[in-house]
């Protein structure tokens, strides 16, 4: 799951540095999603070590959680957008939806092998 962990937080950073190519490198907001990718992928880096792997992970987990949070704003836009309608930013609605469902499938992948492991340790 380290490598799963590094690979969200590269591909969080390259959306965050999109959005603020996409803006036009005047809105600082837009490298948000590359500041949870950064924090991510050295979460993973460190879960990479034994001993440091359960924290750094339930590390990772609540990263994922408050940045699926914190980005869910996004979604609910999304629906105006996509048809037609119009929202204040339309990049930022298109960013911060992808880093929601990019951290709710973080998340997901992240109690699916907590709860894989476990049921490994109870055997």
């Amino acid at each position: 799951m380290a490598g799963t962990t590094i690979a969200f937080g590269a591909v969080l950073i390259v959306l965050g540095v999109a959005g603020y190519a996409g803006s036009g490198g005047v809105s600082y907001t837009a490298l948000i999603p590359a500041a949870f990718g950064i924090v991510l992928a050295a979460l993973g880096a460190l879960a990479r070590n034994e001993g440091m792997r359960k924290h750094a992970m339930h590390g990772a987990v609540l990263v994922g959680l408050l940045g699926f949070l914190g980005s869910a704003r996004g979604l609910l836009q999304l629906p105006a957008l996509m048809s037609g309608g119009e929202v204040a930013r339309p990049t930022a609605v298109i960013a911060q939806s992808v880093m929601a469902i990019l951290m709710l499938l973080f998340v997901v992948l992240c109690v699916r092998s907590f709860i894989n492991a476990r049921v490994r340790r109870s055997n």
